[in-house]
């Protein structure tokens, strides 16, 4: 009776801590650029929504006057629009070019969000349209109310503000824009063809000065019909 002998089972390779760092910044990659868009996109359209509504008093009746978000300030749009360019720049650059540019993204995020709690609570933007409306500099907003949308600006800061310490934390490991280069820094060197080479005719039988046709042959083929 013949031998029998076990075949060994292949095991699953164990995870590196390697590929655990690179699984994570992967990961983090991703959440960071939809936080980021989400925010910054969450950012532009709210602070264009009514932040304040009231009234002012106009030849003894009331007109309802309201102020959006960029009335109030245009300092949340503004830096949405700058952690937009930081979040794509982050892949154009490397080293501490990448860790100062996530900082800037996170700073827009935090900005943002500042901006749209002290705006929150803002009427100075509302008294300024009464006074254009009545035509008198000290007119004021009567029954002033504020709406929700100054608080859902802050939250789309947040959303910026939590991509761009993702970026801190892990953006050293993410890819880069500059993938064509090899790993030094350095372009790599396209590859030249050699020139393609005719093979040389063989000569053809010698030329019969006598006859002008093998003459004129001899001289199709580069030949000399004299020599």
């Amino acid at each position: 009776m013949g031998r029998v002998t076990a075949v060994p089972v292949p095991q699953p390779r164990a995870e590196t801590a390697a590929d655990a760092a690179r699984r994570r910044a992967g990961r983090s990659l991703g959440v960071a650029l939809l936080l980021g868009a989400a925010g910054s996109a969450v950012v532009l359209i709210a602070s264009g929504q009514t932040w304040a509504e009231g009234s002012a008093v106009v030849a003894g009746g009331r007109v309802p006057l309201d102020a959006g978000g960029r009335d109030v300030t245009g300092v949340p749009a503004a830096l949405a629009v700058a952690g937009l360019a930081a979040l794509v720049a982050v892949f154009a650059v490397r080293t501490a070019g990448r860790t100062l540019v996530a900082g800037l993204l996170a700073l827009s995020g935090a900005g943002a969000t500042a901006a749209a709690l002290v705006g929150a609570t803002d009427g100075a933007a509302l008294d300024d349209r009464a006074a254009r409306t009545t035509g008198d500099t000290a007119a004021t907003v009567d029954a002033l109310t504020h709406t929700a949308w100054p608080y859902v600006t802050a939250a789309g800061g947040l959303l910026i503000l939590l991509a761009g310490l993702l970026a801190l934390r892990y953006g050293s490991h993410w890819p880069s824009m500059s993938g064509r280069y090899e790993r030094d820094g350095t372009p790599r060197a396209a590859r030249v063809r050699a020139p393609a080479t005719r093979p040389a005719k063989a000569p053809g039988p010698a030329a019969d000065p006598d006859r002008p046709e093998d003459m004129w042959k001899a001289l199709d083929r580069g030949e000399d019909p004299t020599g």
